[in-house]
Formats: structure tokens, C-alpha cells, sequence
């Protein structure tokens, strides 16, 4: 199977479609130290196949014999498991503790038709909320607009208030590193490392050659070209390091008129006036250029490459998780 396990809901509808049956196992609750976190899914066709995962490996038998009896019975079940220290130290914990299992079959439970438009507002990255009532069996989806679960988006925080489950499922992370120099070679591995999609944009061949980055994205277009071809969402973090105003700018520029949640630019105070005085001159209002994250990264002192890329996605995850 060479489907990613971030791509459940996906690989649901497409089993579903192609008349094999398909069961949806997500995570509503997990003890403290549990190595699934809520949300995390499992998907059960009627032939026995099954991608992603509910624990590590504890409960997952007893859950595919739940999900095929719910093929059969097109019921949705909620399931509860205690697990023994014994058990849990087997799957890497050092204590037991509980879990809670939602199990619905895609058609009778889960409607095609949410499912659907789930997936549809997935591919579009569009941020989205699946909403279960376990108790009624009502199902919704709904988007950062509804402000009583508006925190959950901001958070990435998927679980259950009150009586219902809300899964967030928002776009992936990304972060685009603007100048393929020594400190990209150090933060692109790292922004992969904590959960981003890294894209790299220098238009100069040599700069972002293979032999420096192997098997890294590499989009050999002007900022601003590359920036409109990738597309800027609130999942965005733009960074740019090149000292380079001729490319710097113009991927600043764009930034700025975007919803990017973070915008670092690499240089010292000095260079950072001038960089506002252009701005200025091309008709950012000082608001808008307060955005900046300038000089780029913490002040932790650092030193070298490594340490400056630490500084940034430090900073970008405060950004993130803090606002």
C-alpha cells in the first residue's frame, strides 16, 4: 500500500466507491502518553485490508473484528479499551491507561455525500471540522467561522466537547525558505522534522543544485512567480535568507499581501531599515510591515547556520502555537 497515512479519509472514500466496503476507526480519547493521538484513523474494507493506525498495535485486532461486524451491521459503534501496564509497555508507554475508539461505516453511518466534501475540502486546503454526536448520530462539517470551535483550528486540536467529537482537520504546514544558503540546508530538514512541508525558491541553479539539497523541492522561479505558482494560505510560513533584495522583495512583497501566518527575513537592523524604507516606498502601510520578523529567529545568540535555523522555526513555531 502506498498511500500516505495522513490521506484516511481519502483512501475511505476511494474503497467505498469502488464497491469494497469501508469502515472508519478514529481516536476520540487516549490516555496521557498514548503514541495516537485523537483523530489519529484507521480505515477496514470488507476484504480485509486496512491503512493507518489507532494505537501501536494493543488494540487494533480487536478493533478490525469491531469494524467488520460493523460492515455487516452498517451501525456505528463507540468502543472503550483498557490497557494493561503490560500492554502498554509492549507499545512503548510506560503506563497503561484507556482509549476510546469511534467506528462508522462510510454510506450507512458516515454519508458519502459529507464524506465527499471532506475529502473535496482537504484536497483544496480549506481548513474543515468533522463533527460526530455519537448519542443523536448527527454529523456535520464545519470551518474556522464557527466560533465556538475557532480555538480547535488555532490549536490543531481535535477531540470531544461535551457530547460531540470534532476532528480538525487542517491543511498542512508549510514553510517556504526563500534562498537555498547554508541556513536552509539546516532549517529545511528541520522544518520536515517538526511537521512542515518544506519548498525551496531561488531562481539561481547552482544555489539549490541536488548535491546541496538532495531530494529537496527546488522551484527555479523569481519569488514572486514561485510564491503565486505554490499559493499563500494561513498554513504558510515564509522565510527568506538570501540578503538579496532583488529576490527577498519581491517575496516579501507577496507575503504581505497574503495571509501567511509567519514572514521572517533574514538580515541585521541596519539592513532591515532599508528593507522598510523600500516597502514603505512601494506602499506598505507600517502596520503591514510590522509583520516582519526581523532580524529572522529568536535572539538566543546563536551562531552558525544550525543555530540561526533553530532561532527560526523556534520563532515560527511561537508564531503558530502562541499567536
Amino acid at each position: 500500500m502506498t498511500q500516505d497515512i495522513n490521506e484516511i479519509p481519502e483512501i475511505a472514500l476511494k474503497w467505498h466507491r469502488q464497491g469494497k466496503g469501508a469502515v472508519l476507526a478514529t481516536v476520540v480519547e487516549t490516555w496521557g502518553s498514548a503514541p495516537r493521538k485523537a483523530g489519529s484513523q484507521l480505515v477496514i474494507s470488507a476484504e480485509g485490508e486496512m491503512m493507518g493506525s489507532v494505537s501501536g498495535g494493543c488494540v487494533e485486532g480487536a478493533v478490525v473484528v469491531e469494524a467488520m461486524d460493523a460492515i455487516g451491521t452498517g451501525r456505528a459503534a463507540m468502543l472503550e479499551y483498557g490497557v494493561s501496564d503490560d500492554e502498554a509497555f509492549a507499545v512503548g508507554l510506560a503506563c497503561g491507561g484507556r482509549i476510546r475508539v469511534l467506528v462508522e461505516p462510510v454510506g450507512e453511518v458516515l454519508p458519502e455525500a459529507l464524506l465527499e466534501a471532506l475529502v473535496a475540502a482537504r484536497a483544496e486546503r480549506r481548513a474543515v471540522a468533522y463533527i460526530a454526536n455519537p448519542e443523536t448520530g448527527a454529523r456535520r462539517l464545519s470551518d474556522p467561522s464557527e466560533a465556538a470551535i475557532a480555538p480547535r483550528f488555532r490549536a490543531d486540536r481535535t477531540g470531544m466537547e461535551g457530547a460531540e467529537f470534532i476532528a480538525i482537520h487542517n491543511p498542512p504546514l508549510r514553510m517556504i525558505v526563500v534562498g537555498a544558503v547554508h541556513i536552509a540546508q539546516a532549517l529545511v530538514p528541520m522544518a520536515r522534522i517538526a511537521g512542515y512541508e518544506p519548498i525551496l525558491v531561488d531562481p539561481r541553479p547552482a544555489f539549490g543544485a541536488e548535491a546541496r539539497f538532495p531530494g529537496e523541492a527546488v522551484v527555479e522561479e523569481w519569488p514572486d512567480e514561485a510564491l503565486a505558482q505554490i499559493g499563500l494560505d494561513p498554513r504558510t510560513a515564509v522565510v527568506t535568507l538570501t540578503h538579496d533584495p532583488k529576490l527577498d522583495d519581491p517575496a516579501i512583497m507577496a507575503a504581505l499581501r497574503s495571509e501567511v501566518f509567519y514572514l521572517g527575513c533574514l538580515g541585521s537592523t541596519r539592513t532591515h531599515a532599508k528593507r522598510v524604507a523600500r516597502l514603505t516606498e512601494a506602499g506598505f502601510s507600517g502596520d503591514e510591515i510590522a509583520r516582519i520578523h526581523a532580524p529572522v529567529g529568536l535572539d538566543i545568540g546563536a551562531q552558525g547556520p544550525a543555530e540561526i535555523a533553530v532561532s527560526v522555526l523556534a520563532q515560527v513555531t511561537g508564531r503558530l502555537r502562541k499567536g
